[in-house]
Order: structure tokens, then C-alpha cells, then sequence
């Protein structure tokens, strides 16, 4: 590809060395596994955590005589990637052979896209922030193509003292290898775009984004340069498998690089691997160009063509995708832009939040799901598909709250008991006396007593109207909380004679 160069340097994206300043230039290749039953040319299964060469058709082992016949649901699948990319979609595409050796890959070529890919140019917009105002920068990536190719199978070396073995379940499995323009400027924009593909490919249901299982997985190319010259030799860091690992092998990288040039050297074209233990990357092989694979089209596989009509019913089937979301909570429902973020962010979140938004009020349902929902799935390194605490419960506390009958810190506890206990929240409240306090006369009588015992307090007051809340504080926890506030204030600042 054309490199071409989209950005103008920013101070605050700058690494410092020591003859100046120097900007890195990222970009990535993901490798992500189509979600589909069966793998890209035969009808092996695809799923995961089969015992070892149990997914395995006799066209995946490459035996003698078996010809490859392209699964419609993976074509579908990358068409549909490439629409939620806002990409260029090819009518046309040819498989070719990308041929190198290695136990794992039984016919001794992959077979791949080259030259004339099934998604072409497209492009993902990052935010990044907030910064210390609250305000986020977005920044546009371009994605260079999207094609389709089949996986490798894995070697293992960990299974027998002498041997290496080989599983070949993941061998033919369908990829979607999504390459980035190099329009990446930092390996926190590198993460925020990974991320966001994640997600975009998880709302769209074509890859589950699961990095820990190998569906979804990241080439990583650095080089450095002085801001604003010539572009450098990329090295290239192999397979990482963690947003996290992408950001720290990122680092090392351009640092390494950077004190090669420091030190008059020059950096080699290279494939690298890294080591999340150690935090750095080391030297795997030279770097191969395309001329190196042999590229040539697949004789057994005819040109990929389809009609504009199978775009457009694909494209008439696309859900919602985080952008518009994310626009539609802040307008429709009045959250802010960082609130909205983060619940576009998984789709399963946005899904939940949707559901208890629904006839309630979007910013205190926000509040909930991001402040005390997530906070306590966190804590508990739970995902929100395995909650104990459905839509139904959390909007029956809402609700509680709006109605007048808990109040705030009522329902905090009553969160918690439902947490750990489950139950019907508005059951719960009566069963347990939970109601707040909403007779005026019973209130006063404790704001009295509590006046009456802090003479010393109440002069304070006098000279500081602000302290008033102090006796607000006393009053509540007296009640344990369930006194209603707003009567507690009315009342405090009545007998202390504090104008509103």
C-alpha cells in the first residue's frame, strides 16, 4: 500500500530522547475469527475447546484430492464488517495462495486475499479522554482493507519433553485480517482503536472478540521518526493477544527503537515477539515482503462476485452501532458524552442500560449502571452477562426512589441486599422496614433533640450558615437513614433560622 501521511505532529503525542523529539508511527493488523458453525472452506466445526484434531475435515488436514468450497455465512459476516467499517465493498475478490512452510499449515500455503480484497477502504473514529476539562478528542483511522484468509493450526511444545505436537482444530478456521492505514500516534490512540474495533465487530455479531481464546488478535507495527520526516523501518510484533500487551509492547518498541537511532545504529526490518513478562519485545525473524510468499490466485477457487442487491440486504440488516448510539443516549435521553461512552462501549452493557432506561429517567439510570452496577461487578470480576442484579430489580429501586418511598441511601443498601440475596426490591423494603420517613412530626421531633444537645453547634451556625449541614448529617444518621433529606433540610434550616 501507498503510505500516505494523514497527521500533523502533536506536542503532546511526542517522545522524548536525547537529541529531541521523536514521533511514533503505529499501525495494526487484526487478525479476527468470523463467527460462523463451520470454518472458511470446509464444514469442520469452529468451536471452541475441543479436544486436540477433533475439528478437523479432510480438506483442513490438506489430504490428497480435496478441494476447497467457500462457506457463504463468512463472506456474508466480512460484508457485513466492512459496512459497520463504512468501508469500500468489493463485488469482486480473489483468493490467492500465500505460500510458506511451517508444521502447523498442512498444505504449505494459506489461503488468503492479496491483491484484490473483499472490503477496501474504510475508516474507525477513536475518542480519546477525558482530559482534566472532561472534553475527548476524536481522531479518525483509516482502515486500509479487510480480507479473508484461513487460519493455521497450533503447535505445542509444552506436551512432551522431545516432540512437538501439532492441533490443527483452528486450521481452516475463517479470518478477517483488518489492517489499519498508519494513521496511529500513540499506543493509547493504538488501544482506543482496538478497543473500538472490538466493539464495533461485537455489535455487528461477526467476530466475539474474545482475545484470550485467540479470536481476536493483533499484529503490531512501529517505527519512528523525527515529528513531521520521512517515515522509518516498521518492525513488525507478531500475535499479541491483549489490548493491555498492544499499549506496552508499543512502548518498548518505539523506545528500543529510538535509542538504536540515538546511538547511531540502524533499525532492521523485522518480526518480533512480545514478552508481556519481561515487558519487552525480542527479535523473532527477518521481516518478509509479499514477493517472499509467492502470491498467485487459487486455481481451485473462482473469482468472489456478488451483486450490489446482496450489499444492500445485508446492509438494511445492520443493527445500531456504538456511534450512533452513543449519539442517540446524549441527545434523546440527555447523558453526557462520557456517560454514553461508556455504556456503548460492551454491547451487552447498552443492552442492559436500554432496558432499564425504558419509562425512567436515562441519567439516574445511567448513574446507576455505570456508578454502582459496574463498580460492583468490577469488584467482583464479573461480566454483566452474569449479574445478579437484573434490569427488573435495578429499575424497581429506581422507581422506589422516584416514588418517594427509600431514599437515596436507602436504596444503596437495598442494592447491596439484592446483590448478595437477590429478591423483589419492593417486597424487600417492607419486609425489612426500609421505608424512609416521610412524617414531618416524627423528623422534627429528632431535628429538636438534636439542636437541643449542640447548643455549642448551633452558634456556630449562626456565624456560618453553611455548617447547618453538619445537624442535616446528624439527623439522617439518628433516623439510620431514613428520614426523607429534603424534610430533613426544610427542617434544620427553619429551626436554626437559615434562609434558604
Amino acid at each position: 500500500m501507498s503510505i500516505v501521511d494523514t497527521r500533523t505532529p502533536d506536542p503532546k503525542r511526542l517522545i522524548p530522547g536525547a537529541t529531541g523529539d521523536w514521533e511514533v508511527i503505529i499501525g495494526l493488523e487484526v487478525h479476527a475469527q468470523v463467527l460462523s458453525n463451520s470454518k472458511l472452506f470446509s464444514g469442520a466445526s469452529t468451536t471452541f475447546g475441543n479436544a486436540p484434531n477433533s475439528n478437523v475435515s479432510l480438506v483442513d488436514a490438506a489430504m490428497p484430492g480435496m478441494l476447497p468450497v467457500i462457506n457463504e455465512e463468512c463472506v456474508r459476516q466480512a460484508v457485513r464488517t466492512g459496512l459497520g467499517l463504512k468501508a469500500q465493498i468489493n463485488n469482486r475478490s480473489i483468493f490467492d495462495r500465500k505460500n510458506y512452510f511451517y508444521p502447523d499449515l498442512p498444505q504449505g500455503y494459506q489461503i488468503s486475499q492479496y491483491k484484490d480484497p473483499i472490503v477496501g477502504e474504510g475508516k474507525i473514529m477513536i475518542s480519546l479522554g477525558p482530559d482534566r476539562q472532561g472534553n475527548f478528542e476524536d481522531v479518525e483511522i483509516g482502515i486500509e482493507r479487510l480480507h479473508l484468509e484461513q487460519d493455521a493450526g497450533k503447535s505445542m511444545h509444552d506436551q512432551h519433553p522431545a516432540m512437538s505436537f501439532v492441533d490443527l482444530n483452528r486450521s481452516g478456521v475463517a479470518l478477517m485480517e483488518i489492517v489499519s492505514k498508519p494513521d496511529m500516534r500513540s499506543s493509547d490512540e493504538a488501544k482506543a482503536y482496538l478497543t473500538k474495533l472490538r466493539t464495533i465487530v461485537r455489535y455487528l455479531g461477526t467476530c466475539d472478540g474474545n482475545m484470550d481464546e485467540g479470536s481476536m488478535r493483533a499484529d503490531v507495527n512501529v517505527s519512528v521518526r523525527k515529528p513531521g520526516g520521512e517515515f522509518g523501518t516498521r518492525c513488525e510484533i507478531k500475535n499479541v493477544n491483549s489490548i493491555r500487551f498492544v499499549g506496552q509492547a508499543i512502548e518498548y518498541e518505539a523506545r528500543r527503537q529510538i535509542d538504536v537511532l540515538e546511538e547511531g545504529g540502524e533499525i532492521d526490518q523485522e518480526t518480533r515477539l512480545f514478552d508481556p513478562v519481561k515487558g519487552e519485545t525480542r527479535s523473532m525473524r527477518s521481516k518478509e515482503d509479499a514477493h517472499d510468499y509467492r502470491y498467485f490466485p487459487d486455481p481451485d477457487l473462482l473469482p468472489l462476485e456478488f451483486d450490489d442487491a446482496f450489499v444492500a440486504a445485508l446492509a438494511a440488516d445492520l443493527p445500531e452501532l456504538p456511534d450512533d448510539k452513543k449519539a442517540r443516549f446524549v441527545a434523546d435521553l440527555g447523558l453526557s458524552v462520557y456517560d454514553a461512552s461508556v455504556l456503548v462501549s460492551d454491547k451487552a452493557v447498552s443492552d442492559y442500560f436500554e432496558h432499564l432506561a425504558e419509562g425512567r429517567d436515562g441519567k439516574a439510570a445511567a448513574n446507576w449502571v455505570i456508578n454502582d452496577l459496574l463498580g460492583a461487578l468490577n469488584k467482583a470480576g464479573r461480566d454483566i452477562e452474569d449479574t445478579p442484579v437484573s434490569p427488573e430489580q435495578l429499575g424497581a429501586i429506581i422507581d422506589l426512589i422516584k416514588d418517594g418511598v427509600i431514599s437515596g441511601k436507602i436504596a444503596k443498601d437495598l442494592f447491596e441486599i439484592v446483590w448478595n440475596e437477590g429478591g423483589d426490591p419492593h417486597v424487600l423494603v417492607e419486609e425489612r422496614g426500609m421505608k424512609q420517613v416521610t412524617d414531618t412530626g416524627a423528623i422534627e421531633k429528632i431535628v429538636d433533640e438534636i439542636i437541643a444537645a449542640n447548643p455549642a453547634q448551633v452558634e456556630k451556625v449562626k456565624a456560618k450558615p453553611s455548617l447547618a449541614g453538619w445537624f442535616v448529617g446528624q439527623v439522617m444518621k439518628a433516623s439510620q437513614g431514613k428520614a426523607n433529606p429534603q424534610a430533613v433540610q426544610a427542617l434544620v434550616k427553619a429551626k436554626l433560622g437559615v434562609e434558604e
